[in-house]
């Protein structure tokens, strides 16, 4: 999977430097990677892969943003 999206800003401006894209895309593919090796030595201990992949999802859900002045 690389059909990444166009990445905009919090303010809706369309990120269009090459260096951050690139850094970013390659952010997503290391981060796809771990949780594929994640998700599949959870199967390979006998994990129920929907619970797992639910739990993943749950993770990613609840990231903060260190950054928002609260």
């Amino acid at each position: 999977m690389n059909d990444y999206p166009i990445w905009y800003s919090s303010k809706g401006e369309k990120i269009t430097c090459v260096e951050k894209i690139k850094v970013m895309e390659q952010n997503i593919e290391e981060l796809r990677q771990i949780a594929q090796d994640a998700f599949e030595d959870g199967i390979l201990m006998g994990i129920n892969p929907e619970q797992l992949r639910l739990y993943l999802i749950n993770l990613i859900e609840n990231l903060f943003n260190p950054y928002e002045k609260g």
